[in-house]
């Protein structure tokens, strides 16, 4: 019986997927049920509250995992941070794994009760994107989901533990960084407590914590260029996964 049961809602999710024609407007459940529309519309009720519409149809936000139209394909990250209400990312990237950039929401209405995502340029990948296979919940990348996802292609996890590396080298540079800083600062508080110390005493310490500080910031910028250079291993591996 337990069989049978799986073996029908797997069938239903796959009709459900059958249906999910990307050239015409729909609205893709947490039942992995769709609602096909002419128009789908986001919009802010009178408290302010998002709101979609297929026609004149209000479909609660909760029962909401994707919706496609002429905007783009949107998932709904709600499940990725339980303190967080509903909130829509757009699908960037297309593949075996699709990959999802927060977009911001337009206040201001494009037209009559219509509201417009904004800041939809592409950015570069990083840990604060999702992603999915098909048309499973979205995850948030990070190196652990990842490598679970992509454990069947090589290529891809070479390029994920070339980002894990490039990460934790960055994290040394940042915990370096804040280290010089404190250092700089507390040599600076020191010499200028200190009232025995001469004047060229004082500019020799006072030397000294600005290139503590400098090294400091120097390595703070080390840190934040090579997890920006880890976070294109993730873009790789990605492509890799999508080519194979």
């Amino acid at each position: 019986m337990k069989k049978l049961l799986m073996i029908v809602m797997a069938c239903y999710a796959l009709n459900a997927r059958s249906q999910t024609d990307e050239s015409r407007n729909f609205i893709y459940l947490n039942s992995d049920s769709v609602i096909h529309a002419d128009r789908i519309r986001l919009r802010t009720d009178f408290g302010g509250s998002l709101v979609l519409r297929a026609d004149s149809r209000r479909v609660p936000l909760e029962q909401v995992k994707f919706f496609n139209n002429e905007d783009g394909f949107f998932a709904n990250t709600r499940k990725t941070n339980l303190f967080a209400g509903n909130s829509f990312s757009e699908r960037i990237v297309k593949g075996k794994i699709n990959l999802y950039q927060e977009v911001a929401y337009d206040p201001v209405p494009y037209e009559l009760g219509y509201h417009r995502f904004r800041d939809r340029a592409p950015r570069a990948i990083s840990t604060s994107m999702f992603y999915n296979k098909g048309f499973s919940d979205v995850k948030k990348v990070s190196y652990a989901s990842l490598k679970m996802d992509m454990a069947d292609n090589p290529e891809s996890l070479d390029f994920l533990e070339s980002y894990r590396k490039g990460k934790q080298a960055g994290t040394v540079f940042y915990v370096a960084a804040g280290a010089a800083i404190v250092a700089g600062l507390v040599n600076f508080a020191i010499a200028g407590n200190n009232q025995n110390f001469s004047i060229s005493s004082f500019e020799r310490s006072y030397l000294g914590s600005l290139l503590l500080i400098g090294a400091g910031a120097g390595l703070s910028l080390a840190g934040y260029l090579k997890q920006a250079s880890a976070n294109r291993e993730i873009e790789k591996a990605i492509d890799a996964y999508n080519r194979n």
